[in-house]
């Protein structure tokens, strides 16, 4: 086209493009002209050319906005962040966002499969751990969310497992999943099977009670799902570390007269806890020592009459005694009475016991622990038991002269009164004790002595009593010793012997010494001291 033609003209309202002949004839020159590609001006050449199939495959990537497809295992091998590829197997386009290829414009399916796994080594108390395996569903998420039920705890990533954390100690919980993308999230997947979450136990609560060189120490506190199996415990001051393996523990080797706390930690499979609170402030000291006792004073002496037999006092009646460690207690035993006395006391601590009654000697019996029998003349009686009023009794009373025979009455016991005299010129029996099985054996103490008579012997009751002489040919006989046994009476004013006393304590707790050579045995747990001669016991 000649530049005469402006083109002003050439688009003018007269013009034609169309119809112009310079125009017409320029198209028909380019239309013939031939185009050289690589040096071909072959059409069909340059189909079969691999230099331009190699220019339009190079060109063909991703990168320059061309998008591959295929089925997901033919996805490229080494792809890149940002690229796109159409998987026909799933039927969506799906990107690569760096570590995984995520579905373009379509929500992901609810995961399957959900596993729960209890962690709770090292975890701390209600501070629990899960982790929760799954399998992503058919459409993959980029995120994953697992919550827990009860409590709804939860954590979310980007693949499985996730690890949930927060879970209260020794509680059972089960959990869910669900996926997320830009296009929306799944439905909560079906849920797991339950785990118990466990962890270390809590920190424990420690309560400590005194004693001698040591404390009691009674240990608390939930075991964080898992049994505990020891707890470590520290004194303070000269803190010592000791290991309890059950509750309540002794710990030893304390100063008496200090003032101690103690600390603890609790340990399971798990691992340990915190430490308790200081528990609170006790002494270490000697606590009081517990006894039973057994106080038998001696038995009267006889005149005609029997002599009565000593006290007899017992823990068995009233209430053990409670005794202050390295204190001495002066054991008292007391005599029987010779000739015509009474018996003396027998002590222990606050403990005393009273010697039994003479027998009469032409006269009525004397009261005593247990009283004496009344001699051969008529109107005498025996003498009263019980001296002191101690509920209960000490003794019985001693026996009467029965009617104008001659015979006197026997000595009273601890359980029995002295018999009276019979009509055939006999003397009363005596009465009879009491057992006692503090030793370890059942023992009867503190019988009556019988009276004298004219015609025959009495008998000495139960618990040593001596019988009383018959006649003028006959003997009397003394009471048992350590028994607190009366005296038998003597018809012509007789000066029988009454039995010692005994006294007898036992405690769960050996002696640390004593005086007067007690017997010393063990019976049941009990460490026993008889003492038959006057001494001294300090715990």
């Amino acid at each position: 086209m000649s530049r005469i033609r402006d083109i002003a003209n050439l688009f003018s309202a007269n013009t034609s493009a169309a119809t112009d002949s310079e125009v017409t004839a320029a198209i028909s020159a380019h239309n013939s002209s031939t185009t050289t590609v690589h040096g071909i001006s072959d059409t069909a050449a340059l189909a079969t050319s691999t230099s331009v199939a190699s220019d339009i495959a190079s060109h063909n990537t991703t990168a320059n906005g061309h998008v591959k497809r295929g089925n997901t295992a033919s996805r490229p091998a080494s792809p890149t962040n940002g690229d796109v590829y159409m998987n026909t197997q799933l039927g969506y386009p799906e990107f690569y966002n760096g570590s995984v290829w995520l579905p373009i414009g379509v929500a992901p399916t609810a995961p399957t499969a959900v596993v729960a796994t209890n962690s709770g080594s090292g975890r701390a108390y209600n501070d629990g751990q899960a982790s929760v395996a799954f399998t992503a569903g058919t459409v993959p998420g980029s995120t994953y969310t697992v919550t827990s039920n009860p409590g709804s705890y939860y954590n979310t990533g980007s693949s499985s497992p996730i690890l949930v954390t927060g879970l209260q100690s020794n509680t059972s919980y089960t959990f869910t999943a669900t996926a997320s993308s830009v296009y929306g999230t799944s439905a909560a997947s079906s849920a797991s099977s339950a785990i118990t979450a466990t962890t270390v136990p809590q920190a424990p609560s420690v309560s400590a009670t005194g004693g001698n060189t040591q404390a009691t120490l009674t240990l608390t506190g939930a075991n964080g799902g898992s049994a505990i199996t020891s707890w470590s415990i520290t004194s303070n001051p000269v803190t010592t570390t000791q290991t309890a393996t059950s509750s309540p523990y002794t710990f030893t080797g304390l100063t008496n007269g200090t003032s101690y706390t103690f600390i603890a930690t609790a340990t399971n499979v798990n691992g340990t806890s915190a430490a308790s609170s200081s528990s609170n402030s006790v002494t270490a000291s000697d606590p009081v020592v517990t006894v039973d006792y057994l106080v038998v004073a001696g038995g009267g002496g006889a005149g005609n009459g029997g002599g009565g037999a000593g006290g007899f006092r017992t823990s068995e009646d009233s209430t053990t005694l409670s005794l202050n460690p390295g204190t001495s207690y002066t054991v008292e035993v007391g005599g029987g009475g010779t000739g015509y006395s009474n018996g003396t006391n027998s002590t222990f601590a606050t403990i005393t016991s009273t010697g039994g009654g003479k027998g009469g000697g032409g006269a009525s019996g004397f009261a005593g622990g247990s009283g004496g029998g009344g001699a051969n003349d008529p109107g005498n009686v025996g003498g009263a038991g019980n001296l002191g009023g101690y509920s209960p009794v000490e003794g019985y009373a001693g026996g009467n002269r029965n009617g104008n025979n001659a015979g006197t009455g026997g000595g009273g016991g601890a359980s029995q009164v002295g018999y009276n005299s019979p009509t055939n010129g006999q003397g009363g029996n005596g009465g009879d004790g009491r057992s006692s099985s503090i030793t370890g054996s059942s023992v009867t103490y503190a019988g009556g002595g019988g009276g004298a008579g004219s015609s025959a012997t009495s008998t000495g009751g139960a618990g040593g009593g001596g019988n009383g002489q018959g006649s003028s040919s006959t003997s009397l006989t003394a009471g048992a010793a350590n028994t607190g046994g009366g005296s038998g009476g003597g018809y012509w004013h007789g000066t029988g012997q009454g039995g010692s006393g005994v006294v007898i304590v036992r405690a769960t707790r050996a002696a640390s010494s004593t005086t007067g050579s007690p017997v010393y045995t063990t019976s049941g747990g009990y460490h026993i001291y008889q003492f038959n001669n006057t001494g001294s016991i300090t715990y």
